[in-house]
């Protein structure tokens, strides 16, 4: 008889072909064949521990999901803050689920949403504490300002293979990111023009517009007071 330690063995394994094959292919063209397949068990196997097709995708999402924002996943043990940047120094272990993440985010399911969701929330959590400490300078819009940042961060999983061409290596290796870390935080410290010109140019297009159609001035009060 099979016991239940097989079972749970089995569960996983699916599970992990699943996440391989939808992370590779997309969830229409891995077939429930090829997942059983790649996981050495029957198809009638998988109906068994999960049911239809659509019921494995939603269990490889929330397995996913856990892997970067749930405190007690197995896999990572980092603090919740910093379970994606874990992540992505390890890609060699995690980069089926950082190639799942990349397919997940661009379908828009549920578990997408939850996602972003809490990526959106430990981005804007860090914000928060280096405004505190007197790192951060004044933003007319910071909650946009934390968008921008999760799209800069998300670009490298949902881009991967196209960063990586045009690098000549994944950016998300170890050479990778130490060849991104530094241009990264220059851009984010000094930005990329010598002047305010290009920003106080549009300032001043954007209030000429609000103007025109009367809706006043068309900025936040700055954080801090700083312009």
């Amino acid at each position: 008889m099979r016991s239940a330690s097989d079972d749970l063995t089995a569960r996983a394994r699916i599970r992990e072909a699943a996440i391989r094959a939808f992370a590779r292919d997309g969830f229409d063209a891995a077939s429930m064949r090829a997942i059983a397949r790649e996981a050495g068990v029957s198809a009638a196997l998988i109906v068994h521990h999960f049911g239809d097709k659509n019921a494995l995708r939603t269990a490889c999402d929330d397995y996913v999901v856990a892997a970067f924002i749930d405190d007690k996943h197995e896999l990572i043990e980092a603090p919740t803050a910093d379970r994606i940047r874990a992540a992505l120094h390890d890609v060699e272990r995690y980069g089926p689920y950082i190639d799942y993440l990349g397919r997940m985010l661009g379908d828009s399911s549920p578990a997408a949403d939850r996602l972003f969701d809490e990526i959106v929330r430990v981005t804007r959590d860090v914000l928060d504490e280096q405004r505190e400490a007197g790192l951060l300078v004044g933003m007319s819009d910071p909650e946009m300002t934390t968008l921008l940042l999760v799209m800069m961060g998300l670009a490298p999983v949902m881009m991967r293979a196209q960063i990586g061409r045009m690098l000549g290596q994944d950016q998300l290796s170890p050479a990778g990111m130490l060849r991104t870390t530094l241009p990264t935080l220059e851009l984010l410290t000094h930005g990329i023009y010598s002047s305010t010109a290009v920003l106080d140019g549009a300032r001043q297009a954007m209030a000429s517009e609000n103007e025109s159609s009367g809706n006043g001035s068309s900025e936040k009060p700055t954080e801090g007071g700083a312009s």
